[in-house]
Order: C-alpha cells, then structure tokens, then sequence
C-alpha cells in the first residue's frame, strides 16, 4: 500500500482557531479534498503532520484521524514536551507515533540556535523512547547540520523533513548524506522540494535526492506535503509524485519509499 508520509489537513477556522504566531496564510484544505488527491496516486495509508498554523492544538488531524480510521493513518502530534502521561497515552490510542521539532525552515542562520532545542529534545526524546514514537525534525539546513550531533545520540527514531532543507543551489551536502547513511535510526522524507529548489521542474535538487536515495534507500519516506502551503500556486501534487520515479529509477526502490519503509517506520 502507498503512504503518504508528509501531510496536513485544515479544517473551518470558526472550528479549529489558528495559532497567533502563523508562518503563511493557512488553505482551505479539508480532509474530504486531501482524499480525493491522494486517490489520485494509489494512496491508501497515511501520516498526518500537524501544522505549525494550529501551533500545539492537535484537535483538527485528530478529528481527521479519527474519521480515515487507526489502520490506515498515523500522526506526529506537536506537543509540550512535558505533557502528561495520560495525555500521551491518549495521542498514541488514537494512532500517535511521534512529535514535531519545528522550526520555521526560512530561520535565517544563528550560529548555537541548536543549543536553545536540546531540552525539548532531550525531554521528548526519553518519552518517546519509552512510547516507541519518533521525532520529526524540520529545520532549516544550517540548523540541520547543527543538529546532526545530537540526532547521533537520540535514543528513539526519528524522521528529518524536507531533505534537510539544504538549498539544492548549494549542491550535495555530502555531510548530511554521510550522515544518513551511517544513522540507522535517521529516516529521511522526500518531500517539500520545492522549498529548497527554484528552477523549474526542481532539476537542481534531483541530485540531493538521488543521493540520498543511494546512500539508505531502506530509510527513505515520501510525502506529498499537501496542500503546499505558501507554494499552492506554484506546484501541484501529480508532479512531486512523478519526480520519484526521476530520483529512484529501479521500481524496487519505489516500492521501498512508497510502501515497505513506511510500513516500519510508522508501524503500519
């Protein structure tokens, strides 16, 4: 079965209020439409991600969780790292499987911003270690690269957003490949490539990708990152789905990123 590994979902806002710091102008993007999308693909499992527009109220994909059904969905939650037991307890019965490190991927460089995470971090990384969840990292690529000592010692799983979003005009980031590839506990998404790429058809960032690809096919996830955010009038879904076959030629691998490696990685 297809995954979709990268998502989100936005409900009426007179329902589900949005947070007061918003990064973009959040879409009119309900589940009902998200579905009939991803039928599109022969997406039949998914991962909802919660929105940083909806800051740590988790109400909205959880309510859309509830409606797709805990055999076909998970979730990455964005939590308070020092929520309660039972709070927890009650994210992971409802399908559950990770929290967010989000931070705005246009953060411009601050050289030791990493350093002002590593509680949260280290808070989370305990409970999920002891739930079986992971951590989703999105961060913008000089943080990425900051973070890489710390994802090393992480106890629990966890996935990195984007690539990394390591600007593809930069080229291959022959660090963060390395990394990944010796990291069986890191698992990439390939998603939002039009964050990091501005040529059209994205061509610069296909290397990056493919890289990855070579270096750990086994832990790599796709997603859609529908609905595209800020970029909704710049790139369409079919065209991020029909780039994977541009980065990973050998139907095997796709197969992998599509459907057996998000099987493990989420516990489908």
């Amino acid at each position: 079965m297809n995954c979709d590994s990268h998502f989100h979902v936005f409900g009426a806002p007179e329902r589900y209020p949005y947070a007061a710091d918003l990064r973009y102008k959040p879409p009119r993007a309900p589940l009902t439409e998200y579905l009939k999308e991803a039928s599109k693909f022969g997406i039949e499992r998914f991962v909802f991600v919660q929105p940083s527009a909806y800051g740590r109220d988790n109400a909205c994909m959880l309510d859309a969780m509830r409606e797709v059904g805990p055999e076909r969905c998970r979730g990455i939650v964005d939590v308070d790292e020092n929520a309660s037991d039972a709070a927890l307890e009650r994210l992971h019965a409802a399908g559950v499987r990770g929290v967010r490190i989000n931070v705005n991927p246009v953060k411009p460089r601050d050289a030791g911003f990493s350093k002002n995470l590593l509680s949260r971090i280290e808070r989370l990384d305990a409970r999920c270690a002891q739930l079986g969840w992971m951590l989703d990292f999105l961060t913008p690529g000089w943080l990425t690269r900051e973070l890489m000592p710390v994802m090393e010692r992480l106890k629990s799983p966890y996935s990195i957003a984007h690539m990394g979003m390591f600007l593809a005009k930069d080229g291959v980031p022959g660090d963060f490949v390395a990394f990944v590839k010796t990291n069986p506990k890191c698992w990439v998404k390939l998603t939002g490539v039009y964050r990091m790429s501005k040529v059209p058809g994205f061509g610069d960032a296909a290397p990056i990708a493919r890289a990855l690809v070579a270096a750990a096919p086994e832990r790599m996830i796709w997603g859609s990152d529908y609905p595209h955010l800020s970029f909704a009038d710049q790139v369409h879904t079919d065209e991020l789905f029909g780039l994977l076959e541009t980065w990973a030629p050998d139907e095997r691998t796709r197969r992998l990123i599509l459907s057996d490696n998000p099987a493990r990685c989420f516990g489908f």
